[in-house]
């Protein structure tokens, strides 16, 4: 009978054995676990930052990009105004011409007066010709500077699109990194 207990004691005492060995693997698997999880969520942490820091920095573009297409719009504003009033003064001085040319006809009755006044005449014409190409140039002018803007306009245009990938490059990451996050 002491020899069943025995026997019956050393093979309870195997069995407490095997369990402290499984239990001592078990254990260093859930450390080894552990540390592995405290790694990736460092990483993960520090993804993150960089994730906000860039996308702070592409706020700050947008916004940079947005004062500067602000800016264009201005500037396209003016020269559009300018070159309507050059083409208020290229219509103001086409009707002087007509006038001008109208009483040139009405004073070629009088010769002498005529001639004298011709030459006034002719002055005037080259002055009012000399304001017309003037003020052609001037609208011509602003016609390329409202070209030039408007191509400024659609280069920060396509930049602000460009930016906008970036951004929404970045927000995907983000949710990504989040869901990731979220999944542990």
């Amino acid at each position: 009978k002491t020899e069943e207990k025995l026997i019956a004691a050393t093979n309870k005492l195997e069995k407490a054995g095997t369990a402290a060995d499984d239990s001592e693997r078990a254990k260093k698997v859930f450390q080894s676990k552990a540390e592995d999880d405290e790694k990736r969520i460092i990483n993960l942490e520090k993804e993150l930052k960089e994730a906000r820091e860039k996308a702070e920095a592409a706020d700050a573009s947008y916004d940079e990009t947005a004062k500067k297409l602000a800016g264009c719009d201005s500037d396209l504003e003016r020269a559009e105004e300018r070159a309507d009033v050059g083409e208020t003064k290229i219509t103001e001085l086409e009707e002087e011409l007509r006038v001008v040319a109208n009483n040139l006809k009405s004073l070629e009755v009088a010769e002498e007066k005529a001639n004298q006044r011709e030459k006034s005449y002719k002055e005037q014409i080259k002055t009012l010709t000399a304001k017309l190409k003037q003020a052609e140039a001037r609208a011509e002018f602003a016609d390329k500077s409202v070209q030039k803007l408007q191509k400024e306009v659609d280069r920060l245009e396509d930049e602000l699109v460009g930016e906008q990938d970036k951004f929404k490059a970045i927000t995907e990451e983000l949710e990504q990194t989040f869901a990731e996050m979220s999944g542990y």
